[in-house]
């Protein structure tokens, strides 16, 4: 069991698998740009650092491209943006498990909230069109902080939100960068095995449990 005083998850790939939607946006960008389009699958490989990242991979054909500190190309950024914008929320749908495990939570007394890399301008109206906002104290984008997950930043910021410790916070994710946030500020870190985790199996990470669903989850948190 894990007493817990606050509940912070990651958004893509924990709670919503919203690939779809990124990959229509990815391929009109590609349309935008004379280049050919790519299968969702490598969408699904390349989510997990924020929307320019994810440029930068899907023009690239690779991972590793989200090492380079350069920015996109500002016409592929807007074209993806523009695209996403139209698309965001048509076809994100909620994990099996995350609404009932959100209410179970909620029903403990814990107050939660959700961190992501996606930036706001997308954030708030996602969660509001798959009717998770009504769940969460606090939401804190990708572009809202000086630094993103993998620093623990966004983690500590949020824990200060909702009057909690770290260290009486449990953070639910789906990758490596989760985890590093989570551990880095100080969190108990679980992870889910079926998100976006950039190519690396979370049940080879070193956190403190695999849990199949959030309301898996859920059975193992209790309130502080």
């Amino acid at each position: 069991m894990f007493p817990a005083r606050a509940v912070l998850l990651d958004l893509d790939g924990t709670l919503l698998d919203t690939v779809a939607d990124l990959h229509a946006a990815a391929n009109g960008m590609l349309r935008d740009l004379g280049r050919p389009e790519i299968a969702i699958a490598d969408i699904r490989a390349y989510v997990g650092r924020g929307i320019p990242n994810l440029v930068k991979r899907i023009l690239a054909g690779n991972l590793e491209a989200a090492e380079d500190s350069s920015p996109p190309p500002a016409e592929a950024l807007a074209s993806f943006r523009k695209h996403y914008a139209e698309v965001n929320g048509r076809a994100s749908r909620p994990y099996p498990g995350v609404m009932a495990g959100l209410r179970a939570l909620k029903e403990k007394g814990l107050p939660l909230g959700v961190i992501t890399n996606k930036a706001v301008a997308f954030t708030t109206p996602l969660l509001e069109r798959t009717g998770l906002a009504a769940f969460m104290s606090v939401a804190v984008s990708g572009d809202q902080l000086p630094l993103p997950k993998p620093d623990p930043m966004p983690v500590i910021w949020a824990c200060g939100r909702l009057g909690v410790s770290p260290a009486d916070t449990v953070l639910i994710g789906d990758s490596v960068n989760d985890l590093k946030a989570g551990r880095g500020a100080g969190c108990r870190v679980l992870l889910v095995p079926y998100g976006y985790n950039e190519g690396r199996d979370v049940r080879t990470l070193a956190c403190d449990a695999i849990v199949a669903s959030i309301e898996d989850a859920a059975r193992l948190i209790t309130l502080a």
